[in-house]
């Protein structure tokens, strides 16, 4: 079936007191990361108004500024963000997941369809009447579960992956400048054990 994304979400405007505003929880187009990495806390900078818009846990956070970047956050905590970041939540659950709705928002077709319709030339920023215009396939509620189930699989593995590689990449530099700290600590720690175990060399197992 075939749906616009004004019959099923709307764009949030929802503000809140500015004494809400923490450095873990604001959003803007600064910390929100390119091709699709999510969000980065801290935020480096704080606005200073009174007033200022408002996120929930699960909506769908976009840069609305150079969509051709892909910034796009599934948050995970309640929070402020800046005028230049649209947050997008599903009207019914039972008809669109809000899980799906990022699926479907993430993908390069809606991040296209929002640079088409951009405007501005040296900093455009997307239409949100084009936006909420946008149409797309809309399954069924037990194909949207599959179909996230799997993605959301995949993207934590990925995540997941992307921490292992940085562990090692710190690892390796720590070893690269302290190599020969680590090798007089080691060979110290078998003497200790062999005088232990009265000068016989015990079997050690790196595994």
């Amino acid at each position: 079936m075939k749906a616009k994304l004004k019959d099923v979400v709307c764009i949030i405007t929802d503000k809140k007191s500015s004494s809400l505003i923490d450095v873990n929880n604001y959003v803007s187009t600064e910390n929100i990361l390119a091709n699709r990495e999510g969000i980065r806390f801290p935020a480096k900078s704080l606005p200073r108004i009174s007033k200022i818009l408002s996120y929930q846990k699960n909506d769908v956070l976009v840069s609305n500024i150079r969509p051709y970047f892909k910034k796009i956050w599934f948050s995970d905590r309640d929070g402020v963000r800046s005028n230049d970041v649209l947050a997008f939540r599903t009207k019914n659950s039972n008809i669109l997941l809000q899980k799906y709705l990022y699926l479907l928002l993430q993908s390069d077709k809606f991040f296209d369809y929002v640079t088409l319709t951009a405007k501005g030339t040296k900093m455009p920023r997307g239409d949100k009447k084009a936006i909420l215009n946008f149409t797309f396939e809309l399954p069924s509620i037990s194909t949207q579960k599959k179909l996230t189930n799997y993605f959301f699989v995949i993207e934590s593995l990925i995540k997941l992956n992307n921490l292992i590689n940085d562990n090692l990449a710190v690892q390796k530099y720590c070893f690269n400048n302290s190599c020969f700290n680590w090798c007089n600590l080691l060979f110290s720690f078998i003497r200790i054990l062999m005088s232990l175990n009265n000068g016989c060399i015990i079997s050690l197992n790196f595994k």
